[in-house]
């Protein structure tokens, strides 16, 4: 059933709706540079690259073991497929992101920190916002819910003091990418995008 809901060949196209549906909440400028971490098998790079084709995206992920079907290669291979030529894609933590503050004009990820063994799932969103440029979009989607991230809307308001702008949590669950009976028999509960300008 999960695969029938998420493949992009059935009935339903759930990733597809995703991808495309986070793809949207960014702006990448005509030369600029967006970053989607952990990024699996290059699905969201090559989304957002193929809408800004003057800019370019790179993928990051740290792959392994425990998500095995997805590589590097994989990657490459999904880019050249949908003939994507402006990505690159790279080994790389969300924990502790190799670049310098303020590097990118976009950032994104998709259902990707849930799965991050951590005390403090917000530090590791600040650390993706941390790379991201002054006046820069942000979009990322995961199960934002209390016990993995604790309270999300006091994060929205952190970040508005700290002067970003149009900060949004928006519940994907009644509708927007799934109902909420597709989330509760899916475990996808809590799925949000956290979205914004830096």
């Amino acid at each position: 059933m999960l695969y029938c809901a998420f493949s992009y060949d059935g009935k339903r196209q759930m990733s597809r709706q995703i991808i495309d549906g986070v793809a949207e909440k960014v702006v990448l400028p005509e030369g600029g540079c967006g970053l989607d971490v952990g990024c699996g098998s290059g699905a969201l790079t090559i989304a957002v690259a193929k809408r800004y084709p003057q800019a370019r995206m790179m993928g990051i992920d740290r792959w392994g073991a425990e998500y095995s079907s997805f590589s590097k290669a994989l990657c490459e291979e999904n880019a050249k497929a949908e003939s994507v030529s402006n990505v690159t894609f790279a080994q790389g933590d969300a924990l502790r992101l190799n670049f310098a503050d303020e590097t990118f004009d976009v950032v994104c990820s998709n259902y990707v920190y849930h799965n991050i063994p951590s005390r403090d799932r917000q530090e590791i969103l600040m650390e993706t916002l941390r790379v991201l440029k002054k006046g820069g979009t942000f979009a990322i989607h995961d199960i934002f819910s209390h016990q993995m991230y604790g309270d999300m809307q006091m994060f929205v308001q952190r970040l508005r003091n700290m002067g970003y702008e149009r900060v949004e949590l928006i519940n994907t669950t009644k509708g927007m990418f799934m109902t909420p009976w597709e989330a509760t028999w899916m475990a996808l509960g809590g799925s949000a995008i956290l979205t914004g300008k830096k």
